[in-house]
């Protein structure tokens, strides 16, 4: 009688647990009481890559296709095209909402959560103005790998520091320093480079600009090397 009942990954939304016989666990019961909507949102929020559509569906229990569809509603939601109703068209246009100051963009087979691109000026004066002048030598050292390597991944990044740089490189791109600017094309890793704001704060008009490392450098074939 049990296998007569037993339900699938993507069965019985409002179900307290999985049917499957198994003892109910925190995870169980949070899948539960969370919609997939909301699990995806979870997920995107605190990716530090993007995501694709296997990645979440393995990590909601969920099939790739239920996924994907709910995927297309967040999208949708958050650009404001999730309203609609019934009533008058003068109604419907003043019950629309409006976009979200974010947005969730597919880029290289995955999903992340972006600033809306006409809300970039507003975060651009937000962090100048909230953000102390002075980074720390971490940073500094990170940017200088950054500036000669680029493009580079955080990976390759943390293997020239010998340190975790996760937290370094978020603080600099919230300070506009750096950018994403591609995908490496055999591990698809996010590649970073430096912006134009940089140059300005080093006076330079382009990178090529910079002073030659090596001298610095206690053996100038570690490294920086091109």
């Amino acid at each position: 009688m049990t296998e007569d009942v037993e339900l699938g990954p993507g069965a019985g939304a409002g179900a307290e647990a999985p049917a499957t016989g198994e003892p109910e666990t925190e995870l169980s019961r949070a899948r539960a009481r969370h919609s997939l909507q909301q699990q995806l949102e979870a997920l995107l929020i605190v990716a530090d890559e993007p995501l694709s559509a296997v990645a979440l569906a393995t990590a909601t229990d969920r099939p790739v296709r239920e996924v994907r569809a709910a995927l297309a509603r967040l999208v949708a939601d958050f650009n404001g095209e999730g309203g609609g109703g019934s009533g008058s068209a003068g109604e419907s246009a003043a019950a629309a909402p409006e976009p979200r100051g974010f947005e969730l963009r597919e880029v290289a087979g995955g999903y992340r959560f972006y600033v809306r691109e006409s809300l970039d000026p507003v975060v651009a004066d937000f962090v100048q103005q909230q953000t102390p002048a002075k980074l720390s030598q971490a940073a500094l050292e990170t940017l200088a790998v950054i500036a000669y390597r680029q493009p580079i991944s955080r990976g390759a990044i943390a293997s020239i520091r010998a340190v975790n740089v996760d937290s370094v490189v978020r603080t600099l791109l919230a300070r506009g320093l750096i950018t994403e600017v591609g995908q490496d094309p055999e591990t698809t890793a996010t590649l970073y480079g430096t912006t134009e704001a940089l140059l300005g704060h080093l006076g330079i008009g382009d990178i090529s600009e910079l002073p030659p490392i090596a001298p610095l450098l206690d053996d100038p074939s570690e490294g920086f090397d091109e």
